[in-house]
C-alpha cells in the first residue's frame, strides 16, 4: 500500500514505522529497513516507511542546485521491494515541519498509524526545529506506549554511508563505488522514445555525460546494452520504446 499525502490506514493497525528522505534507499538505509522489518515481526505488526515530497533540504531551501538519487516513484519502488508493507508518502510544507515531534508522534503515527514500534537513524530529528532527537523521543515512548530503537551509521570499508557519500560517487562518474554504497546498481526509471529518455526529472542526478554499460528492464525483457548521457537526455542502444529502469 502506497499512502500519498495521507496517513490514514483504514482499518486500523498496529505498525512499526521509521521516518526520513530515504533519498537511495542505499545500505544504510537497507540496514534501518532490516531492524523495521524484524522488530515488525517480533511484534506482530506491520512495517511502515514514512518518506517526503519535496526533499527537506529543498523544501528550506537548504540546498540550491541539489539533486537527488531517486524521485519519488523510485524511492517508492525500492522500498517496497525491499519488501517494507506501506509507504506514506508526507507532503513536507511549512505546516509539516511546525508541527512539534510530541504532537506528530501522539496525534499522527499512534493514533492515526497505530505506532507500536520505531525505528529511528543515527542522527534522526523530527518535528519542528528538529527537537525530536532519539533521547526526548525515549520518554514518549515510555508514555505512548511504543518501542523504540536506534540503529547506528552503516560503514563500509571504513566509510560511513550516507547519500552525500554516494551522490559524490555518481557525481564523478565512479559507477563501482555507487553500487557498492547503494548496495544495487544505481536506477534511472523512465520512458523511452525513438531510443531517447528525454522527460527525466530535474532533480534526478545523472552521471556525468559520456557512454555507460547498463541493463535496461522493459517488460519482461531484460537487455544489457549501452547508455550515453548527454546533460539531461539519457539514449539507450537497441531498445524499444516503452516504461524502462536502466541500472548503471
Amino acid at each position: 500500500m502506497i499512502l500519498y499525502n495521507n496517513f490514514d490506514i483504514t482499518p486500523p493497525r498496529r505498525t512499526v514505522v521509521a521516518i526520513g528522505s530515504f533519498d537511495g534507499v542505499h545500505r544504510g538505509h537497507r540496514t534501518i529497513i532490516a531492524h523495521l522489518k524484524a522488530m515488525a515481526a517480533r511484534l506482530d505488526a506491520e512495517s511502515v516507511v514514512v518518506t517526503f515530497d519535496p526533499h527537506p533540504r529543498i523544501a528550506l531551501g537548504k540546498a540550491p542546485g541539489m539533486q537527488l538519487l531517486t524521485t519519488v516513484h523510485e524511492r517508492v519502488t525500492h522500498l517496497l521491494v525491499a519488501g517494507v508493507d506501506h509507504v506514506v508518502v508526507a507532503h513536507f510544507d511549512d505546516a509539516f515541519r511546525a508541527q512539534p515531534y510530541e504532537a506528530f508522534v501522539r496525534d499522527t503515527l499512534v493514533a492515526k498509524l497505530g505506532m507500536v514500534g520505531m525505528i529511528v537513524g543515527f542522527d534522526h530529528r523530527l518535528g519542528r526545529g528538529s527537537e525530536g532527537t532519539f533521547e526526548r523521543l525515549r520518554p514518549l515512548a515510555e508514555e505512548c506506549g511504543f518501542d523504540i530503537e536506534r540503529v547506528e551509521q552503516y560503514t563500509t570499508l571504513g566509510e560511513g554511508v550516507s547519500s552525500t557519500v554516494v551522490r559524490e560517487a555518481i557525481l564523478s562518474g565512479d559507477m563501482p563505488s555507487a553500487e557498492r554504497l547503494l548496495g544495487g546498481r544505481y536506477m534511472l526509471l523512465g520512458n523511452v522514445v525513438r531510443g531517447i529518455i528525454n522527460d527525466i526529472d530535474p532533480y534526478k542526478l545523472l552521471p556525468p555525460s559520456g557512454r555507460y554499460r547498463c541493463r535496461v528492464e522493459c517488460g519482461a525483457e531484460s537487455y544489457e546494452t549501452m547508455a550515453t548521457i548527454s546533460g539531461r537526455s539519457v539514449s539507450l542502444d537497441n531498445i524499444p520504446d516503452g516504461e524502462v529502469e536502466v541500472l548503471f
